[in-house]
């Protein structure tokens, strides 16, 4: 089959995520090391795939043109494979004292991580479907590890029936753009008929509102959010970094290949739902994000605000401006995900890092007098909150500042003052939380100390931050140039 080594990434993570199945048949617990080790490697042995690909630059197809290997599917599949990498280390003790550090916990997030890949890959609708329902079961089943555990019970359930539907969702807005473009399910002939007018107009938006609903609930995003704060809270916290960083880089790209690529001639039918759930999620997400007490929660509500910013970098560029400042925006829009994924990843680290056998640190009371009982963990906390809140110079900052750049260049002047406004409510809450670490009193007074592995790789998680922020044009450059290579606007 011509090009099929641009799925051997693919095929590399099926075979560890089955062979890790194997291991867990004959390993003890003493050597479950093995399968720790089995797995960061399959994920090593796929990076380096990939990144020789994205090397490469160019733009291959295999499956009958189903399947793409281009700058952009390249570098998210790299930034996918970190956060997963990182999760490991991070969840290991964790998932350890818990009693799910199984085989079933490395291969079910290696076959989550494979459906990200083929969502970031698919140039076809069923392709894309696939992936997508293969890293919801993975994710349901994980959510569920902890089966004494009645939080986790109750988070896989409603996790389960929300994703269902907006599964249906998904699939049901599928049919209609089938039946609209006369049987065309390839994301190219897709975009083909659209151009020439030859399709049923009231089909398509029909089918387009349930696409668009589905691919919200993916996000996370306002009024399809209702999942969010209840499953980041009630999964064992491993998971959550799981669901929260990884797979909002897939939907992203899957927002990407279907609306920007697919239904870009489409774009007035999709905007203005894009504008009102970017709007209602930044409002929503950072309104209550105040109130919350349970450190989960509020990440959870910041995610849906940060997920709000995301949708505004699809409109930046797009008001009486030609496609390439549309396409720049979609790019800006990238990099807001893969800076929220770094951040993500390193927030719930330090949830991890202060975690122990009998005790969740999951309470922003938690991190009462952190920085007498830690202060470099405090000091790592601090540029993540700052981050967040989008303090300069770190990278959080410069994420706000591209999408808001893009905005105020097409015309979005209300939309840019509502973000800003929102984006000052929510520094209220990230500084509370340097308030408590810095002011307050330590409830309990011995010190905090986690595995050397995971303090390196936590403090690397977080100086990155601070060195993308104190040069931040390369990956900015890096995250613009590849949407507009795949989209073939440079």
């Amino acid at each position: 089959m011509q090009n099929f080594f641009i799925a051997y990434p693919e095929v590399i993570l099926v075979l560890v995520a089955s062979a890790v199945l194997l291991l867990e048949l004959c390993a003890k617990d003493a050597q479950r090391s093995v399968i720790h080790v089995v797995s960061l490697l399959g994920l090593a042995g796929a990076g380096i795939l990939t990144a020789n690909m994205w090397h490469a630059g160019t733009d291959l197809h295999t499956f009958n043109d189903m399947f793409v290997s281009d700058p952009l599917s390249n570098l998210a599949k790299m930034f996918s494979y970190i956060c997963v990498a990182v999760t490991f280390v991070y969840g290991q003790r964790y998932a350890a004292d818990r009693g799910f550090l199984h085989g079933e916990y490395y291969s079910l997030s290696l076959f989550a991580l494979v459906g990200q890949m083929v969502m970031i890959s698919s140039h076809h609708l069923l392709g894309l479907y696939m992936g997508l329902e293969l890293q919801a079961l993975s994710l349901y089943a994980m959510v569920a590890l902890r089966r004494d555990h009645v939080r986790s019970i109750e988070a896989a359930m409603k996790y389960f029936i929300l994703g269902a539907i907006a599964s249906g969702f998904i699939l049901f807005g599928i049919s209609m753009i089938y039946g609209a473009t006369g049987g065309k399910l390839s994301i190219v002939e897709i975009a083909n008929v659209i151009e020439s007018g030859k399709f049923i107009p009231q089909v398509l938006v029909f089918g387009l509102v349930f696409l668009v609903a589905g691919m919200a609930f993916k996000l996370g995003v306002v009024p399809f959010h209702m999942w969010v704060p209840d499953v980041y809270q009630g999964s064992p916290t491993p998971v959550t970094l799981m669901i929260s960083s990884a797979p909002k880089i897939a939907a992203f790209v899957m927002v990407v290949r279907v609306l920007v690529e697919g239904l870009s001639a489409r774009t007035a039918d999709w905007n203005g739902m894009f504008a009102a759930m970017a709007v209602v999620s930044l409002a929503l997400g950072n309104l209550t994000a105040i109130r919350q007490k349970n450190f989960k929660r509020m990440l959870a509500y910041s995610g849906i605000s940060h997920m709000g910013f995301v949708l505004l970098g699809f409109l930046a560029g797009r008001a009486g401006s030609d496609a390439f400042n549309g396409f720049v925006g979609v790019g800006s829009a990238f990099y807001y995900v893969i800076i929220y994924a770094i951040t993500t990843l390193a927030s719930f680290g330090v949830i991890l890092a202060m975690s122990h056998t009998g005790f969740e640190a999951d309470q922003i009371d938690d991190l009462k007098g952190l920085n007498k009982r830690n202060p470099w963990l405090a000091f790592l906390v601090l540029v993540l909150m700052f981050s967040l809140a989008g303090i300069p110079p770190l990278a959080g900052f410069f994420a706000k500042f591209v999408i808001l750049k893009g905005l105020m260049q097409s015309g979005h002047i209300g939309l840019s003052v509502l973000a800003v406004m929102f984006s000052l409510i929510g520094a209220f809450y990230y500084l509370r939380v340097v308030k408590v670490m810095y002011f307050d009193k330590p409830e309990v007074e011995s010190a905090i100390t986690f595995s050397p592995i995971h303090h390196v790789v936590l403090s690397v998680n977080v100086l990155a931050l601070l060195a993308l922020g104190v040069l931040p044009s390369g990956l900015i450059n890096m995250a613009i140039n590849s949407v507009l290579k795949s989209l073939g606007a440079a």
